[in-house]
């Protein structure tokens, strides 16, 4: 039985039988082949004044047009569309919710007010002073802290700042590299009749 002209099979052969081409996109001349061009038209290239093109299915798996209505849940596929990534890099929208290794580091610096006032208070308080009068109380001796010898001079006032500061560096994840988009596969060549019945409508 002759086949139908643009019908496409499996060959497991190196080669095109003859009356068969390879689907490798080849543009052919629309003079030299009315018939098959009334077929394809441009659905698969050429400029459609001179040429037209075979269906390029050269690394990549045929599936069925979607015209009139697509599988359930899939989405519509119009004759002759090409698509699809051997390989494909997430972007960061696509990739899942994950963690990142953290690091810190700090430093300190303190400040501490030293003061020469005297205070009747057991324990630190805010804005106040700590110490104990060791001069004898006299009418011309402030409530300030003391030298323990004669004469009798007031501590000097000293102080120690103190700052902190917490660097936070957030380690990058991931390689930007791209994975495998294939599917299991075996290799076999798509052939198409260059010659044959003409196909009638049903």
């Amino acid at each position: 039985m002759d086949p139908f002209l643009a019908q496409i099979v499996m060959f497991g052969g190196n080669f095109a039988p003859r009356g068969w081409s390879f689907c490798d996109g080849q543009l052919l001349s629309i003079a030299s082949n009315t018939a098959l061009f009334s077929l394809l038209g441009t659905t698969y290239g050429g400029d459609g004044r001179t040429t037209f093109a075979l269906p390029d299915l050269r690394g990549r798996v045929a599936i069925h047009s979607g015209n009139r209505s697509a599988g359930p849940g899939l989405t519509p596929r119009p004759l002759g569309q090409r698509s699809g990534q051997e390989s494909v890099t997430l972007n960061q929208l696509q990739i899942p919710s994950h963690t990142h290794f953290t690091s810190a580091s700090s430093t300190a610096q303190s400040t501490l007010m030293l003061s020469s006032e005297a205070s009747s208070s057991a324990a630190p308080v805010a804005s106040g002073s700590l110490g104990k009068v060791s001069a004898p109380p006299k009418s011309s001796n402030n409530a300030q802290i003391y030298n323990g010898e004669q004469p009798y001079v007031a501590q000097h006032i000293d102080s120690v700042q103190t700052a902190v500061g917490t660097t936070v560096t957030v380690q990058p994840t991931g390689g930007s590299q791209a994975h495998n988009n294939m599917q299991p596969f075996n290799t076999v060549n798509y052939i198409i009749a260059m010659v044959g019945t003409f196909p009638s409508r049903s």
